[in-house]
């Protein structure tokens, strides 16, 4: 039976109202407000209310900020004790009990190797920043400027982050092939795919005419997001990890996305067992609210001091947020959860591809989950798989929205559609999920328009 959140019989002025008066005021930069048309009033776990007086299952989950989903008890508890202790709420990067409650619950959780010497930067609020910070650190103590990213990339929108990411254009920095198995660079995928991918890596950074001196950095994801949910395979990321120790070349995990429990582990780089030089920490460290870090091995903190600074990286409330979200992730075991029900809704997923040729193809790690959706009637001979459909994927969302259910979409050519729910879900929320996404992608596929443009089915 179709899944559809009936709207209500006429909206409030109140809501059309904010809405326009959004649309008057804010930038042209503006993104989620334009595919997501909502005006949320109240919060809680897994669920949105808006101004029209509707319900939201949320799976964007701020871009995956929320690991325990909105206005969680321990996370609302944390912010209150600090408000009613009279305690400072802004100190620069001044000690206090609350910033080393925090930074005592994170060193907790990081891999073992990296927190046994491990020095942490406190940056401004905003993950961006972080990489900043990480770029500048790894430049700093290696005397060298140059820097390793990978295609698909995505980083943040500040400068320096932006040139790390995929669009970037005339910048410092050497682009290597990120492998995957649906749109592998070399055609072939799987493990064969990754080790050509490697050994491109390899021989150019070894080529004394490759063009790329020794650089300052590496910097990956174990998950591309923005990228279109893409898992590093594991044996790939290992082969990172030895190419770049043996140079001396910093390795830079960003995990401001893949972290805390989203993937299944704690820290996305556990399921390969590598250590990196530097993490770049973010989204859901801050229990929903801003604050951005980096983590890194002692030998590289050869900065002076306010080499890196930000007015506002004392957080007060974001570190009491954010201890109380870690400790309640580990305590809780939710980065296991997020694996099981992870590869649950994946099989499912996957099960629904079989029946509709416009998926082309499911993947992601725990509770980080992309949905490709493609044109499969292409006549395109050399294609290894179907173009993107954007336009599928952007009817898919609306459909979705339609029926309370809020997505995200990604991927090279915004193709994917992305699921981030919280790791709090539960099971009936996950199957009330798949449900409204079944609906809406059959909705979207038989739309009148779409036929009008696409022709008849096949």
């Amino acid at each position: 039976m179709p899944v559809i959140e009936p709207a209500p019989l006429a909206q409030p002025v109140a809501h059309e109202g904010i809405l326009r008066r959004q649309s008057l005021r804010e930038s042209a930069a503006r993104t989620y407000a334009r595919s997501l048309p909502i005006v949320p009033v109240r919060a809680r776990g897994l669920t949105i209310e808006g101004a029209d007086g509707r319900r939201y299952l949320d799976c964007l989950s701020g871009a995956g900020t929320l690991a325990l989903g909105h206005n969680h008890p321990v996370v609302l508890e944390a912010i209150k004790k600090v408000l009613a202790s009279g305690a400072p709420l802004h100190v620069l990067d001044l000690a206090t009990p609350v910033k080393d409650a925090f930074t005592t619950e994170l060193f907790a959780t990081l891999p073992r190797p990296l927190a046994d010497s491990a020095r942490i930067q406190f940056c401004g609020p905003a993950g961006t920043d972080a990489v900043e910070a990480a770029l500048k650190l790894v430049r700093t103590a290696t005397g060298r400027t140059g820097l390793l990213a990978f295609t698909g990339a995505y980083h943040g929108m500040t400068a320096g982050a932006l040139d790390a990411s995929g669009g970037a254009t005339d910048v410092r920095v050497t682009r290597l092939p990120y492998p995957q198995n649906y749109r592998c660079p070399f055609g072939i995928g799987g493990e064969r795919g990754a080790e050509l991918a490697a050994r491109w890596t390899e021989n150019l950074l070894d080529d004394p005419k490759g063009g790329v001196p020794a650089p300052a950095g590496m910097i990956l994801e174990p998950v591309q997001g923005e990228g279109g949910v893409i898992p590093a395979p594991d044996a790939w990321l290992r082969r990172m990890r030895e190419i770049t120790a043996a140079r001396s070349i910093p390795l830079i995990a960003d995990e401001v996305q893949t972290g805390v429990g989203r993937t299944g582990a704690f820290w996305a780089v556990e399921h390969s067992g590598i250590v990196p030089d530097v993490m770049v920490l973010s989204k859901a460290i801050g229990g929903s609210l801003p604050l951005a870090v980096i983590v890194y091995r002692a030998e590289l903190d050869t900065w002076q001091p306010g080499a890196h600074a930000g007015t506002f990286r004392g957080n007060q409330l974001a570190m009491a947020a954010g201890a109380a979200t870690l400790a309640f992730v580990r305590e809780n075991r939710l980065a296991e959860r997020a694996a099981t029900l992870g590869a649950r809704m994946l099989g499912r997923l996957q099960g629904l591809a079989a029946t509709h040729r416009c998926i082309g193809d499911v993947r992601g790690r725990g509770l980080m989950i992309g949905v490709e959706l493609v044109d499969p009637d292409s006549d395109d001979p050399n294609a290894a798989a179907p173009p993107a459909d954007p336009s599928l994927a952007a009817a898919v969302q609306q459909e979705c929205l339609r029926r309370g259910l809020i997505v995200e979409l990604g991927g090279r050519h915004a193709g994917v559609v992305r699921l981030l729910p919280p790791l709090t879900l539960t099971d009936e929320q996950a199957n009330a999920v798949l449900d409204r996404f079944a609906d809406a992608l059959e909705a979207a596929e038989n739309s009148p328009r779409r036929r009008h443009e696409t022709g008849p089915s096949s």
